[in-house]
Order: structure tokens, then C-alpha cells, then sequence
């Protein structure tokens, strides 16, 4: 079977899901983080030195990071994909880590990507992630991409708090494409 790799429209509707933060921040479980959601287990650059990145500089590493969800991918699914239902799952692994263990592997895996859709629902905590994993279903079962293209880039104070409610829309296909 082909290595598939994420498509411009999947990485578009990940990082649409994430959002991007162009310097240093801290996430739920205070770890420091830049960009869509690079840590420095990722490697280069370090979130807490990095200071302010562009965002060809965010895609960019995103790019570099993503690489590895989407081999994790490859590895775990032993069954052919359409390329929306490879996007969907490396979304899902890229905010879950779980593509190994899920139930929605060993689904696919046995041929029953109807209960895989369902499965995805396996993994809605916290509360605020239930409509990603909604239209990861819908990307994976229908093959629908539902941000449009659209990311929002939200700043983050010298603490690093990220400020939800002053964050910028974008249209990601001016950076990406």
C-alpha cells in the first residue's frame, strides 16, 4: 500500500482546528508551546526561546511535526483510505496521540469504517473538543472539509496565557498554498 502524506486541504482543516500562536504559550497542562501546537519534545526550535515566529515560520515547522502523525498513520491503518479519511485520522492522531490504541483503528482495520465514524466520539473530553471530533467524522465519512481554509491566530501574553477572545481570522490558503 502507498504512503499517503496529508493533503494542503487536511493540513488547512488541522491547523484550522488548532490555531496558530506566533509566540510562546502554555498549554492545559502548562507545557510551553509555539506555532499549532509545537512542544520541544518535537524538536527545533525550543518554544521557550523561540520568540515571535512568521507564519511561514509556523507552517513551516507544522509541516515538519505533522510529518510524523501522518507516518504514524500510515503504520497503524492496514486497510486502503481516500485521502479525506487519511486527513481525518491525522487530525485525530495529531490532537489525540492515540491512532495506536483507538478503537477507530482496529475498526477501519477490520473493514468497518461506518462504526469507526462513530468511534471517533470515543475521545470528547474535554467538553470544548466535541465539535473537532464532529467534523473530523463528517471529513472522514462524508468527505467534507468544514474551516474552509480558515485558521484563527490568537497572541499570547510575556506569561504566556493565549488570549482567546482577540484572536484573528486568516485565510491559510495565502500562507500555504
Amino acid at each position: 500500500m502507498a504512503k499517503m502524506k496529508l493533503s494542503e486541504k487536511g493540513a488547512m482543516e488541522l491547523i484550522g482546528h488548532e490555531a496558530i500562536v506566533l509566540t510562546r504559550y502554555f498549554d492545559s497542562v502548562r507545557v510551553a508551546t509555539i506555532g499549532v501546537g509545537h512542544t520541544k519534545r518535537a524538536g527545533p526550535p525550543d518554544p521557550a526561546t523561540a520568540g515571535e515566529l512568521s507564519l511561514k515560520e509556523v507552517f513551516n515547522l507544522f509541516v515538519k511535526d505533522v510529518e510524523k502523525f501522518s507516518n504514524a498513520v500510515n503504520t497503524a491503518i492496514k486497510v486502503p483510505l481516500t485521502q479525506t479519511e487519511f486527513d481525518a485520522l491525522v487530525s485525530f492522531h495529531f490532537n489525540t496521540g492515540r491512532i495506536k490504541t483507538a478503537s477507530l483503528t482496529k475498526s477501519i482495520n477490520a473493514g468497518n469504517k461506518k462504526k469507526a465514524t462513530a468511534e471517533f466520539m470515543n475521545f470528547k473530553k474535554p467538553p470544548e473538543i466535541i465539535g473537532r471530533r464532529k467534523k473530523e467524522q463528517k471529513l472522514f465519512a462524508e468527505g467534507v472539509y468544514s474551516n474552509r481554509g480558515k485558521a484563527t491566530v490568537l497572541p499570547a501574553t510575556p506569561a504566556g496565557r493565549v488570549q482567546f477572545g482577540r484572536g484573528k481570522q486568516i485565510d491559510l490558503t495565502g500562507v500555504i498554498g
